[in-house]
C-alpha cells in the first residue's frame, strides 16, 4: 500500500493547489443544492403560507343577484372585484386569476329550493391552483350550511342526508411530512458527491495526460493497480468531504425553512447524517472509480468534462422514477447501486428505521460494482496506450 499512498498524497497536493479544485470541491458543490433547496423552498412556501393568510381576490359576476352569497364568501376571506367584460379571455390570457359568476336564476332558484347556479372560471394551466381551491372550498361550506339550514326548515336531522360518516386518520408524522419538502435531497447529496471529486479525477488522468506527466508516473517500477488505487482515494478524500460540508448544509438549511406554520419538521441529526455518510461511502467509491475510467477514454480534459458531464445524468433517472412511479420499496431494490442508496436515505429524512439487512444489501452490493469498475480501469491501466497522448 506505500505506492499508493505516495500517489495518493502527492494527487492531494497537487489539488490542493489547484483552486479550480477547491472552488468546486469545497465551495460550489457542497453549496450550490442547499442554496437552491432554500431559496425556491423558502419562497414557495412562504408564497403559498401568506396567499392562505391573504384576503383572496376575486371577479365576481352577478354579485346582485345573491348579495347573501357574497356576504358569506367576504367572511371567509373572499374579496369581490367588479366584473370586467369578456371575463373568459381575461382568464386565459391571466389578466385575472378567478371570477365567479353567478346565475341571473339564483334567487328564483333558492327560492324554490332548489340548486343555485355559480361557475367559477379559471385557468387551470396556472401553477398557483391554491386560490381555485380555496374558493372551491369557501362554497362548498356555504352550500353545506345552506342545506343544512333548508334540512332543518323541514323538521329534518342535517344528518338524514349523509348516507355514511367518514372519519379521517393520518399516520404521517410531522418529520414523515417533512419529508415531502426533502425528496430531492438524495439526488443533490449523490450530485454533491460527483462534483466533489470529478475535478480531480479528470484531472489525475485526462490531464495529466494532456500535460504529458503521466507517462513518467506510469513507467515506475510499481504496479499500475497501485497507480489507480492511490488517485482514486484522493478523489474520495475530496469527494467525501465535499459530501460532508453538503450535508452540514443542508441541515442548517433545514431550519430556515418556516416548516412549523405547516405542521412539518425537518432535522438532519447526527445520527442522521452519520448514516447518511456511512450509506453513501461505497457509491462515493463506485463514483469516483467510475468517473476516472470514464475520464481514461479522453485524449483532453475538455473532451474529459463532456463525457464525466453526461455521466451525472446517470442519477437523475431513478431520482425521477422514484419521485413519480409510487414504488413501495422491496429489498431486492436495496441492492442496486444509487436507486438502494436513495430509498435508504428516504427512510432515514421520514424519521423510519431502516433495518440492517437493507442496509447491507445496498453497500455490498455497490462496493461489488465499485470492486468490477476498480478491475476494468485497472486493465485499462495496464494499456500503453494510456500514456500516450495521440
Amino acid at each position: 500500500m506505500k505506492p499508493a499512498l505516495v500517489v495518493y498524497l502527492k494527487e492531494c497536493r497537487e489539488s490542493l493547489r489547484d483552486k479550480r479544485v477547491l472552488l468546486n470541491a469545497l465551495l460550489l458543490g457542497p453549496l450550490l443544492g442547499p442554496l437552491l433547496f432554500v431559496v425556491l423552498l423558502r419562497f414557495a412556501l412562504g408564497h403559498e403560507l401568506d396567499q392562505a393568510e391573504r384576503p383572496l381576490p376575486v371577479v365576481v359576476i352577478g354579485a346582485e343577484y345573491a348579495p347573501n352569497l357574497v356576504s358569506a364568501l367576504r367572511q371567509q376571506g373572499l374579496q369581490p372585484l367588479a366584473a370586467v367584460p369578456d371575463v373568459e379571455t381575461q382568464v386565459r390570457e391571466q389578466h385575472v386569476r378567478l371570477a365567479l359568476r353567478i346565475s341571473a336564476q339564483f334567487a328564483d332558484d333558492w327560492r324554490a329550493g332548489r340548486p343555485a347556479q355559480v361557475e367559477i372560471i379559471y385557468d387551470s394551466s396556472r401553477r398557483d391552483g391554491s386560490q381555485f381551491d380555496r374558493l372551491r372550498s369557501m362554497l362548498e361550506n356555504y352550500s353545506l350550511r345552506t342545506g343544512a339550514m333548508r334540512l332543518i326548515a323541514r323538521g329534518l336531522l342535517p344528518s338524514v342526508g349523509n348516507g355514511l360518516l367518514i372519519a379521517t386518520r393520518d399516520q404521517a408524522t410531522p418529520q414523515a411530512r417533512g419529508a415531502l419538502l426533502f425528496a430531492m435531497l438524495p439526488y443533490f447529496l449523490i450530485l454533491t458527491t460527483f462534483l466533489g471529486g470529478m475535478w480531480l479525477a479528470i484531472d489525475s488522468t485526462a490531464g495529466e495526460r494532456e500535460r504529458q506527466s503521466l507517462e513518467p508516473l506510469l513507467i515506475n517500477p510499481v504496479p499500475r493497480g497501485q497507480v489507480l488505487l492511490g488517485k482514486m482515494l484522493a478523489a474520495a478524500s475530496f469527494s467525501l468531504t465535499s459530501l460532508t460540508l453538503g450535508l452540514l448544509a443542508f441541515a442548517v438549511a433545514a431550519r430556515l425553512l418556516p416548516v412549523q406554520r405547516m405542521e412539518m419538521s425537518l432535522s438532519l441529526g447526527p445520527r442522521v447524517m452519520a448514516t447518511i455518510l456511512l450509506l453513501m461511502l461505497p457509491l462515493l467509491l463506485l463514483i469516483v472509480i467510475a468517473q476516472m475510467l470514464v475520464s481514461a477514454f479522453a485524449k483532453s480534459y475538455r473532451e474529459a468534462q463532456t463525457y464525466v458531464s453526461l455521466l451525472q445524468l446517470v442519477p437523475l433517472i431513478p431520482s425521477i422514477a422514484l419521485s413519480v412511479l409510487p414504488l413501495s420499496p422491496q429489498l431486492w431494490m436495496y441492492s442496486l447501486p444509487l436507486i438502494g442508496q436513495q430509498l435508504a436515505m428516504l427512510r432515514l429524512l421520514r424519521g423510519d428505521s431502516v433495518s440492517v439487512l437493507p442496509l447491507a444489501a445496498c453497500t455490498l452490493a455497490t462496493l461489488v460494482a465499485t470492486g468490477a469498475v476498480f478491475l476494468i480501469a485497472q486493465r485499462v491501466y495496464q494499456s500503453e496506450r494510456l500514456a500516450v497522448n495521440a
